[in-house]
């Protein structure tokens, strides 16, 4: 008899852990309209024109806004995110919502950032016994469809929408490096679709430059020269602090490579210290830095410049506390870190050495 009744209990055990295989057999895009509160979610996939790329054989991980997400929403942006000049905007919010590969909610509280398809990272932060992706929480796991699983998240996740030019100039930090774009005639490079990957320099890291030497490369007749150092600020592609490090190298617009390093002290390019991380924006990422840094030519030039004489005082550098930019992601790494969700608000650049 017991023998019967331990024969039974295994085949209830059995059955209870294969019941989640009927649900697999549908793809996440049938599963969803199955479930009958992804039906705003759906619309959009339609709109969107991926409903091909979610029943497509994956594995992809979506975080799915439910109705009651879409809702909270501005009155009226869900209908224009609908028409279909908004099509491309609606295609990067929704794409800002999927991770390739299957990612189980076991794996997930293990992670402080989200590589998305759209190209730019959600941030992921375990707190008060759940988990949230950005600011949305994540209030049901591991619903397994046959190309992969959902998560169900209570708000709709939104891309950093500002090009790289726009998200400095919101900063307020960056006014001498936005004037330097602008001489140079680099802004519309640096607002295309990228993506890009920016070193920025501070007002604060300009101003520690000799006397003159800014008003000097703004002259017409140092475009060439402008446009030559700030190139040296720019990788092509969406290079985030990790795999930056990692890197250790990296060839710019310019021409030529900077080299990657961290320590004890911190993470510098070249001579420049890394104050703020992972600032991202639609066409790119910004890291910012406490130095200009030049290219071996000019560094070389400017290293045989005299030193001014003895009787000439040096001019006083103004050290002032600047607004960190918004959007900021923090170095992501897959350890059980402390939490790196961007921060979109706070004073103050200041050195971010999470994972360096």
């Amino acid at each position: 008899m017991r023998f019967a009744n331990n024969w039974l209990a295994s085949a209830v055990a059995v059955i209870a852990l294969a019941t989640p295989a009927f649900a697999a057999e549908k793809d996440i895009v049938d599963t969803a309209v199955g479930a009958g509160s992804f039906n705003t979610l759906v619309a959009a996939v339609k709109a969107a024109g991926l409903v091909d790329t979610l029943k497509g054989k994956g594995p992809l991980t979506v975080f799915a806004p439910t109705d009651e997400a879409f809702a909270k929403l501005p009155e009226g942006t869900v209908e224009t995110l609908l028409k279909p000049e908004n099509k491309q905007k609606l295609i990067d919010i929704l794409k800002y919502h999927v991770v390739a590969g299957d990612v189980r909610a076991a794996d997930v509280v293990k992670l402080t950032s989200a590589p998305t398809v759209n190209g730019q990272r959600a941030t992921v932060k375990v707190a008060d016994g759940g988990v949230k992706v950005d600011n949305a929480n994540v209030v049901k796991t591991d619903i397994a469809c046959s190309n992969g699983t959902i998560h169900v998240i209570d708000s709709v996740l939104l891309p950093a929408g500002d090009t790289i030019p726009a998200v400095a100039d919101k900063a307020g930090a960056f006014k001498t490096l936005l004037a330097a774009a602008k001489a140079a005639g680099l802004v519309d490079a640096l607002s295309g679709p990228g993506p890009i990957t920016v070193f920025a320099p501070t007002d604060d890291a300009f101003a520690k430059l000799p006397k003159g030497t800014v008003e000097t490369l703004l002259k017409p007749e140092n475009k060439q020269k402008l446009a030559d150092i700030l190139k040296y600020h720019v990788v092509p592609g969406r290079v985030y602090s990790d795999d930056a490090v990692k890197a250790k190298e990296a060839k710019t617009l310019q021409g030529g490579s900077i080299k990657i390093t961290a320590s004890d002290k911190g993470a510098f390019i070249n001579e420049a210290k890394l104050l703020q991380t992972d600032i991202n924006a639609s066409n790119g990422v910004i890291h910012v830095i406490d130095s200009v840094i030049l290219p071996p030519a000019a560094a070389k030039k400017a290293a045989a410049v005299p030193a001014p004489a003895p009787a000439v005082a040096a001019a006083p550098v103004y050290y002032q506390t600047v607004p960190a930019a918004t959007h900021t992601q923090p170095v992501y790494t897959h350890q059980p870190a402390r939490s790196s969700c961007q921060s979109r608000q706070g004073g103050g650049v200041r050195m971010v050495r999470r994972g360096w």
